[in-house]
């Protein structure tokens, strides 16, 4: 456990998407624990296997909802301003701003999201220290603002404390259906989990109303490292929220004590005051050579994908299509030859930040496949998500390792609507934990069973989880005897890692 959490600082376990795409960090290994071995005896680590298939780009797209994204920075060492919607010149009392820049003046109304994650170590001084991770709004106007939940969730990484619902990175298997007792690894598995099976906190309100000329907290909660070993603790919070008015929301960080948020006082000054130090400034977009994506702090455009996924120019999905993938969460440099990039665009977004919310954390994918069998003999498909080798080039298919790498690049869960029962019948919603490798081909999902002329509808939902890296994709595949894959060439073009 202290290893996985050792982790969290790398941006692997907690963050998901690593800042510099084209090198892995190497850790640290104290020299007792060196193995010595001499070139003789080195092992060659084999080629990547190619699966000949069509990668397609995902149909569809986003939806226009802005999500208020607060992941930069990641690891949080000073309180103040995360980030901030507000008009950066006039504060309630009509005077002006004291660091205008730090205020992105996007006025919030109807639908919207927030995402945040953050990470906190401790202060140098202490070992029982709580950093506080505040939401608070106001209307934008002179008239109370009604601001209602649809649904939300947020984990710790680890609690002793019973009322604080955490998620500790288990060791689970590659495939586990969920039941009765949801299943999750990591706080992002948690919330994401949660928000697919339609929960709510008990920790969050169901709705605030938002008096004029002041602040409101709509949640004040602790990330504490008091009885840790390492100091480190994480959280993630999600919020699906609704407004009857225009609105200002913004997140803020305090250091308070441990068995009580700090004074209500404390937030308006934090919202006039400076931006938290942030982490990694990206590569601009288009330079050429290794990408930092870095970490966003900003405001974006998409909050769903919704897809029915078909033949071109078809209502429906020809099952020769088989073998078939669609990218999910495909980004710059992460295109798995389809071409495509799903990032959700900013809208707003501070200087030294991501430029789009790349890896479309908190994002929900929901996707109809409307199958049919339009051969004249009976055929069976199996659907799966699978973590192939990240790559930007088209290869006439998908790079897999023939031992999946030791990075965890999924953390999370799926569901299915409409897979095979033990009958062969079309089934209700079914849900499924995954954890998924680099280079790691499925696991299957179910397999779908179709007479000739027989039609099915699938439909599969996921919320991108932010311990994840991405890209996966979604995969429709022929049941077995399917035609093994082969040694990738030396003269294939080579994907960057």
């Amino acid at each position: 456990m202290t290893r996985l959490l050792a982790l969290m600082l790398t941006g692997t376990a907690l963050g998901g998407l690593p800042f510099l795409a084209a090198k892995a960090a190497t850790p640290t290994v104290p020299p007792a624990a060196t193995p010595t071995t001499t070139p003789s005896a080195t092992v060659p680590r084999p080629l990547p296997m190619l699966r000949r298939q069509r990668v397609e780009p995902l149909p569809g797209g986003l939806d226009p909802v802005p999500m208020l994204n607060d992941n930069n920075p990641e690891l949080i060492r000073q309180p103040g301003l995360l980030l901030s919607t507000f008009d950066g010149q006039l504060g309630f009392d009509g005077r002006p701003r004291a660091v205008p820049s730090a205020h992105l003046n996007v006025a919030l109304n109807g639908r919207f999201d927030l995402f945040s994650h953050h990470v906190f170590a401790g202060t140098p001084d202490r070992l029982d220290s709580t950093l506080w991770l505040a939401v608070v709004a106001a209307p934008r106007g002179p008239q109370p603002v009604r601001l209602r939940l649809l649904s939300g969730a947020t984990a710790l990484s680890q609690s002793l404390d019973a009322t604080q619902p955490a998620a500790p990175f288990l060791p689970l298997p590659a495939l586990v259906p969920q039941g009765p007792t949801p299943i999750w690894s990591g706080p992002g598995s948690r919330v994401a989990t949660e928000l697919l099976q339609r929960q709510r906190s008990p920790l969050l309100p169901q709705d605030w109303v938002l008096p004029p000329g002041q602040l409101t907290r709509l949640v004040v909660l602790p990330i504490p490292v008091r009885g840790l070993d390492p100091l480190l603790n994480g959280r993630n919070l999600q919020l699906r929220l609704d407004s009857d008015g225009p609105v200002d929301v913004a997140t803020l960080a305090a250091f308070g004590p441990n068995d009580r948020p700090p004074p209500a006082s404390l937030w308006p000054g934090l919202l006039n005051g400076a931006l938290a130090p942030r982490e990694h400034a990206p590569t601009p977009p288009g330079a050429s050579g290794a990408i930092v994506y870095s970490r966003v702090s900003g405001v974006q455009r998409g909050s769903v994908w919704r897809a029915r996924l078909t033949d071109p120019g078809a209502s429906s999905l020809s099952v020769s299509r088989a073998p078939i993938s669609w990218p999910i969460a495909s980004l710059d440099r992460g295109r798995l030859g389809s071409g495509q990039v799903q990032t959700a665009p900013l809208m707003a977004f501070y200087p030294g930040t991501a430029w789009a919310a790349h890896g479309n954390y908190g994002v929900e994918y929901d996707l109809t496949l409307p199958l049919r069998n339009d051969t004249t003999t009976p055929q069976r498909l199996q659907l799966a998500l699978e973590a192939p080798l990240k790559t930007d080039q088209p290869l006439g298919g998908l790079r897999f390792s023939a031992t999946p790498g030791p990075a965890v690049l999924f953390r999370g869960s799926v569901e299915v609507v409409g897979l095979d029962d033990d009958s062969g019948a079309p089934s209700g919603r079914r849900g499924f934990h995954l954890v998924l490798r680099s280079g790691q081909q499925g696991p299957m999902l179910g397999t779908v069973t179709l007479a000739p002329g027989q039609r099915r509808q699938l439909q599969v939902r996921l919320v991108y989880p932010a311990d994840a890296t991405p890209p996966q994709v979604l995969s429709l595949l022929p049941a077995p005897p399917f035609e093994a894959a082969v040694k990738q060439s030396q003269s294939m073009p080579a994907a960057r890692p």
